[in-house]
């Protein structure tokens, strides 16, 4: 079986959405999701219903947080886009638009190709990775686990 890598980021908003102090993070998003969507590896990406992001999607009872959800073909590829591209550039400024977490913001973990996690999965995986630390159920850039079917299956 073949696996994909889902991951789940959240940011809290210093400002609602419509404030000015977030206007410029506002801006960008058409641009680096349209990003996302070609760069090599992608796979989904969450979006509101009717909308190109996902920035409606009140998925915990803080209404100033936003959450982003996407399936990669492998830990590279989502690397890529995060670190070596527009995307990187782009999050240089996120300590003028979002608060600094006291807990995990972001969660990777494999899915079987062609499955597409929920909300609520990726919350669960945060949530894992905030209790227990980077384990094969959740794991960081910092500390990632290979995919199922790159692991070595040993002989008995």
């Amino acid at each position: 079986m073949n696996y994909h890598l889902a991951e789940i980021n959240i940011a809290r908003l210093r400002a609602p959405l419509h404030d000015p102090m977030i206007a410029d993070f506002v801006a960008q998003l058409d641009t680096i999701n349209a990003l996302a969507d070609v760069s090599p590896g992608f796979v989904w990406r969450l979006q509101s219903d009717g909308e190109e992001d996902a920035t409606s999607i009140r998925a915990f009872e803080d209404e100033q947080i936003i959450v982003n959800l996407s399936v990669w073909e492998s830990l590279e590829a989502l690397s890529g886009y995060v670190y070596h591209s527009q995307h990187g550039k782009a999050m240089g400024d996120r300590h003028r638009w979002f608060e600094k977490l006291s807990h995990p913001s972001m969660a990777l973990w494999w899915v079987p190709a062609g499955y597409i996690p929920t909300v609520e999965e990726g919350k669960q995986r945060l949530q894992h990775l905030q209790q227990h630390g980077s384990t094969a159920h959740a794991f960081t850039f910092r500390q990632p686990f290979a995919a199922p079917d790159l692991v070595e299956v040993k002989c008995q």
